[in-house]
C-alpha cells in the first residue's frame, strides 16, 4: 500500500467490430493485465459486437507502465482464441489530474489526445471534467488482427493511505 498511487477504475464497455473466430460470429472476453495484476470481463456469445460494460479496477504503483488488454474468443474444446490487444498509456489522462482543476462545468474538455502510430487509439480521446472527477473515453484499434476496437473509459480513484499522483 505504500507504492499505491491510487486505483484505476476501468470501464469496458463494448467491442466495435471484432473478428470472427467461430463458424459465424464470437464469444468474446477481455483479459487486462498490468504489473502483474490479471483481471477479466464476462464472455459474450455470439457476437462480434459484445457490450461489456464491465469495471475493472488496477492498482497504480507506476504511471509509466502501460495497461494491456486483450481480447479472446471463449471456446469449450479448444484453447481460447486470440482475437487482437490494445495498450492505454495513462500518462496524458494523469498530467490532466496534476493541473488540480476544481468546479469546472461538467462536460469541460481538459484535454485531447489525439491516435498516433505510438498510441492504439482510433479516434482522438478526451479528458473530460464530469460531476468532480476526470473522465477519459477511449476508442481502441486493436493490433495483430484484421478488424475491430474496444471502447473504455478510465477514472482515478484516491483511496486513504495513497501517495495520490499529485
Amino acid at each position: 500500500m505504500e507504492n499505491m498511487l491510487g486505483l484505476l477504475r476501468l470501464r469496458v464497455r463494448r467491442g466495435i467490430n471484432l473478428a470472427i473466430r467461430d463458424t459465424r460470429s464470437s464469444d468474446p472476453y477481455v483479459v487486462v493485465t498490468m504489473a502483474g495484476q490479471k483481471l477479466k470481463t464476462r464472455v459474450i456469445k455470439d457476437t462480434c459486437n459484445p457490450e461489456w460494460n464491465d469495471e475493472l479496477t488496477l492498482t497504480i504503483s507506476d504511471i509509466n507502465v502501460p495497461i494491456n488488454l486483450a481480447v479472446y474468443d471463449s471456446d469449450t474444446f479448444t484453447t481460447d482464441d486470440k482475437m487482437g490487444e490494445a495498450e492505454i498509456d495513462i500518462r496524458p489522462y494523469v498530467e490532466c489530474l496534476r493541473m488540480g482543476l476544481e468546479n469546472l462545468p461538467t462536460g469541460t474538455v481538459i484535454t485531447r489526445v489525439q491516435p498516433s502510430r505510438t498510441n492504439c487509439l482510433s479516434d482522438e480521446s478526451c479528458c473530460v471534467w464530469d460531476s468532480g472527477r476526470i473522465l477519459q473515453d477511449m476508442f481502441l484499434r486493436l493490433r495483430n488482427v484484421e478488424c475491430g476496437e474496444i471502447e473504455v473509459q478510465i477514472e482515478w480513484i484516491n483511496p486513504p493511505g495513497c501517495k495520490g499522483v499529485f
